[in-house]
């Protein structure tokens, strides 16, 4: 099949654009003709043909209009066998609501979250659309599935569930005897303290605060706690500061090798106040990381009390429990588990997924030069 995939530029420094490209790479290998459209850039992905979508330099709010405008334009000058968008654009045969909806994500946040309140609107519109004329909805968990059939009412044949995929090769627990060492002795951290990592950028949306309280709380003076994503980390150093906890925790920014760091923790806390399914979830596992995150995460799917916890949002109390048991339970156990959860979650299932809706689709359709 001829696929064009829309998607914002991705250039390998997050869990999505590592996901986005694991997806493309394996479409090729099953021998479609795979095509991105996307804003400048881009990084090449072998075998996927790329097509540079123009923006003129505008506000946030305008550019949200400006996208699927010009998206459907380009949609005009060529046929292709199925569209996939991976943002709120129109036009698109399916929409892979990797975000959720913008909706409950509002709802989520706390009231001083939600500045911004005409972007907030004019992407509210736009995703009721959205939703309402794409064809075929993909959420990326159970959770948000339902979550999309509450608030916008997409009927059942129109909504399917797949889930992501995962480089089982790249994130495997074979990284803690390679580079654990080396990457603890890099932050100065010694051998036997126990070490949390989160990894994630929107630091208030996933939760970083409660993170650090329920670190604090531990009150073990020789466990350390690693930040890795884009965010600005001041508020947080500053409340780490109240909490005599900031000596203890390292902030590393966004990392290319975030492989390193899941092998030099002991434990991913992840306690997300809205999450459809954050691919660190799967990539954590996959190395044989134990997982803490939240009922409002869809990778709570994924972990259960043999291979993490799963905490309420907001619940430092919760949180530190669970940190506490972790901290007591077999390490060598956790890993196995952890990785056996993630090792159904190929990018090879993800197509497949993806190959049975595709083929509901009517054949031949307009599309890009």
């Amino acid at each position: 099949m001829r696929i064009l995939v829309v998607s914002r530029p991705f250039v390998f420094h997050g869990g999505v654009e590592r996901a986005t490209a694991g997806f493309l790479a394996a479409l090729v290998a099953h021998g479609h003709e795979v095509h991105v459209l996307s804003p400048p850039g881009q990084l090449p992905v072998t075998g996927v043909t790329r097509h540079t979508l123009r923006l003129p330099s505008l506000p946030a709010a305008a550019r949200l209009l400006a996208l699927p405008v010009a998206v459907r334009l380009a949609l005009r000058r060529r046929a292709w066998d199925a569209v996939q968008s991976h943002e709120r654009t129109l036009g698109q045969d399916v929409y892979r609501a990797g975000e959720g909806c913008h909706r409950a994500y509002l709802d989520a946040l706390p009231p001083r979250g939600r500045r911004r309140a005409v972007y907030h609107r004019l992407l509210l519109a736009l995703e009721r659309r959205v939703f309402a004329r794409t064809p075929q909805v993909v959420a990326i968990s159970r959770r948000g599935a339902a979550e999309i059939a509450r608030i916008y009412a997409v009927a059942p044949e129109r909504l399917s569930v797949v889930y992501n995929g995962v480089d089982l090769a790249r994130f495997h627990p074979g990284n803690r005897e390679r580079q654990r060492a080396a990457a603890r002795a890099e932050l100065g951290i010694r051998g036997e303290a126990w070490t949390m990592l989160f990894a994630g950028s929107g630091f208030e949306r996933k939760g970083l605060a409660t993170a650090i309280d329920g670190f604090a709380a531990l009150g073990d003076r020789a466990s350390r706690l690693l930040v890795v994503g884009k965010g600005d980390p001041e508020p947080y150093r500053r409340r780490a500061a109240r909490l005599d906890a900031n000596a203890r925790i390292v902030w590393l920014g966004a990392r290319p090798d975030v492989e390193r760091w899941y092998a030099a923790a002991d434990a991913l806390v992840l306690p997300t106040r809205y999450e459809p399914f954050g691919n660190v979830h799967l990539e954590a596992l996959a190395s044989g990381l134990p997982v803490i995150t939240t009922t409002a995460a869809g990778g709570a799917e994924v972990v259960d009390a043999d291979r993490g916890a799963v905490v309420p949002p907001d619940d430092v109390a919760a949180l530190t429990e669970a940190l506490r048991r972790l901290r007591e339970t077999d390490a060598a156990a956790l890993a196995r588990n952890a990785r056996a959860a993630a090792e159904p979650f190929t990018y090879e299932r993800q197509v497949a997924g993806f190959e049975a809706i595709y083929r509901r689709l009517p054949r031949r359709r307009a599309g890009l030069s």
